[in-house]
């Protein structure tokens, strides 16, 4: 696949040998193996074992494990892992066979069989650092598919063909422009076929919003920027007028290795690439750059050395193709496996791709975080965006958690397809209504809500009592309602910390403070002042109301029906009253806040309105003496004498301990 030269940074040797279908030699496998051409490699190594006598156990395990090696370089791994286990059972002496059948069956999903080659190969290489994190990577792999992240994925069907697609970039305003590379071609030529791979070449395409939105089918560059050799993982500075991009020449007679080009756009159309001045030396690889938005560094991959396979570094753009020293990003980042396809998002956010990190097999994409110490804290992206497969190439839409990535998964050929990723906005609110203790909402009433999160905000109650405020997830929030005229109410909650969509409801319901408040569901025995257990909830609301209101003094009044005689029925009422205040002392509320006053059956009921809506047979602004009582039904008579038995409570003063 022409891709894998732009995914792998192949360097190119001088001199590719001829090679014969009719004699096929090791020698010539060999070769093509070293300079890259891992597929010739590989159908030469197949016919090379078919060839080979069973007698032959040392050369057929010397053939399979070289034959696994180029299948697992081109991702057939199942031809890799059939090739290895031929390698195994024709005895093939390297102990690092046991470490490449691990990562075979890593890269096929298959973790319980690559844990078992990995333990093996661990047992005479306790050190092994790749075994290590291969270990761990198939140890955390069903939990990541059982625990998958919000993101949403799918495959892209507008950009992806029956070729292979890689490295989106978003560019253009609001990212209306997506480019990235393909093997798919318009015209084809005897030029357009790789000498390495026998795949079409790669080229930029470039698909465009419509005016509605939606992404157009894409069309190839025209632009001199595309050539008959390969270009790939394009990279485009913040202002849209200069592309990097990884350039790998497949020429017999060149020495290149893969470099970075830099276009310039002129008009509409991006000009001939010239090369990144980056290295001195023509023997270096470098590719797959990205430009932080800020335009002051560009981020590369390259075989310059330090931590083994292919390493991220950084060289500091001091002018359009001028370069400071190059810098490992160091030992955070970079493995002795491969890490690549790096994108910046910003100054302290750097996703890349890599296999040597723990991940769910081939190359998984990563995101690393700097903190203030300059330290990197590397994680990886987890399932959906993870698959067994390779992914790598991410591009977002600034700072939208959404975007497009590349990835060779649910592909037998393993060629890589443009896959969309988005987070779905998470939404939080707090919503419900501010009331008066019949449930009536109260003009100008205020929900004031201070969170952890810095959120410090007012918000007017609509003329229904109803508000609606926006959260954070996994926040502890303290709301105050209040309005002139009445007490105030307090409400603590902390959010769900969960990724999800949630609301929460809070109604509060305001006391007056110039008139009293019957506090409903306190219930005494009968005939007695003795607190029944179901009381304790309204009690503990008396004292919130007490809380939330540290500077007011109540005064607990109970009421009576007008059975008994009024002496009767003042002292029981006075008992029931203190019952209540002794509770709420007891309670912790301090005694000098607090007063106890039996009415008895000296101030029945005022009707009120929504007694009134409840009750037909009820006018609102009516008493309920016992002379009116008594011109009702036996059942109206029941109800009112409910009303007047009632524990009530008013405001005596709002400025307790201001002074």
């Amino acid at each position: 696949m022409s891709m894998r030269i732009i995914r792998y940074i192949v360097i190119i040797a001088l001199g590719i040998l001829s090679f014969s279908c009719k004699t096929v030699k090791l020698s010539v496998a060999e070769e093509k193996q070293h300079i890259g051409e891992y597929y010739e490699a590989a159908e030469m190594y197949r016919k090379l074992y078919a060839k080979a006598k069973a007698t032959e156990r040392d050369k057929r395990a010397y053939i399979a494990y070289r034959m696994g090696l180029c299948y697992q370089k081109i991702n057939n791994v199942q031809r890799a892992t059939s090739a290895y286990l031929n390698a195994l059972r024709y005895n093939y002496p390297d102990s690092l066979l046991n470490l490449r059948m691990a990562q075979a069956y890593h890269q096929g999903g298959k973790y319980s069989e690559a844990i078992l080659y990995y333990n093996g190969f661990l047992e005479q290489n306790p050190e092994s650092t790749p075994a290590i994190n291969g270990l761990e990577g198939c140890r955390i792999a069903a939990e990541m598919k059982n625990n998958p992240t919000p993101y949403e994925v799918k495959k892209m069907d507008i950009f992806n063909s029956r070729h292979g697609e890689f490295s989106p970039m978003l560019a253009g305003e609001d990212y209306n422009k997506l480019y990235f590379a393909s093997s798919r071609a318009k015209k084809v030529s005897k030029d357009s076929v790789s000498n390495i791979t026998g795949q079409l070449t790669n080229n930029f395409f470039l698909s465009e919003k419509d005016e509605k939105g939606a992404w157009k089918k894409p069309v190839e560059l025209e632009d001199a920027i595309n050539t008959i050799y390969d270009e790939g993982a394009p990279s485009i500075s913040a202002d849209g007028n200069t592309m990097y991009y990884t350039y790998c020449e497949s020429d017999p007679v060149s020495s290149r290795p893969s470099e970075i080009r830099i276009s310039t756009r002129s008009g509409a159309s991006w000009g001939q690439g010239e090369r990144a001045n980056l290295v001195k030396d023509s023997v270096t690889s470098t590719g797959h750059p990205s430009v932080s938005p800020d335009g002051k560094y560009l981020y590369f991959v390259s075989d310059a050395g330090s931590y083994g396979g292919k390493d991220i570094f950084r060289a500091r753009l001091v002018g359009a193709n001028d370069f400071g020293g190059i810098e490992n990003l160091g030992p955070q980042i970079n493995t002795e496996g491969d890490e690549m396809f790096p994108y910046v998002r910003d100054s302290v956010t750097l996703y890349f791709a890599s296999n040597g990190h723990p991940g769910l097999g081939g190359l998984d994409l990563f995101k690393a975080t700097m903190d203030s110490l300059g330290v990197w804290h590397v994680e990886n992206m987890g399932s959906p965006i993870n698959s067994m497969g390779d992914d790598f190439g991410i591009t977002f839409e600034g700072e939208r958690e959404k975007g497009f990535f590349s990835s060779n998964r649910n592909d037998a050929r393993g060629y890589d397809h443009i896959y969309s990723l988005e987070r779905p906005t998470v939404t939080i609110f707090i919503e419900g209504y501010v009331s008066d203790a019949e449930e009536y909402a109260i003009e100008g009433a205020v929900v004031r809500i201070v969170g952890k999160d810095g959120l410090n905000e007012k918000v007017l109650a609509k003329p229904d009592g109803s508000y609606k405020v926006q959260l954070e997830r996994n926040i502890s929030y303290v709301m105050m309602a209040s309005a002139p005229g009445y007490l105030n109410q307090n409400f603590e909650l902390k959010t769900d910390p969960d990724e999800k969509n949630e609301t929460y409801y809070v109604d509060f319901y305001l006391s007056p403070i110039h008139k009293p408040t019957v506090v409903e569901n306190i219930f005494y025995a009968f005939d007695k002042a003795t607190l029944r257990p179901e009381s304790k909830d309204a009690l503990d609301d008396i004292i919130k109301v007490l809380n939330d209101n540290p500077n007011v003094t109540l005064e607990m009044g109970a009421h009576t029906d007008r059975k008994g005689s009024e002496k009767y029925n003042e002292g029981l009422a006075q008992r029931r009253a203190q019952s209540v205040v002794d509770y709420l002392i007891e309670a912790g509320i301090p005694k000098d806040r607090l007063a106890a006053k039996g009415y008895g059956k000296s101030e029945p009921k005022t009707v009120t309105k929504r007694m009134a809506e409840d009750n037909d047979f009820l006018t609102e602004g009516s008493v309920l003496t016992e002379e009116f009582v008594l011109t009702l039904t036996p059942e109206q008579q029941e109800i009112a004498d409910q009303y007047n038995r009632r524990t009530e409570f008013k405001v005596t003063g709002t400025t307790y301990n201001l002074y």
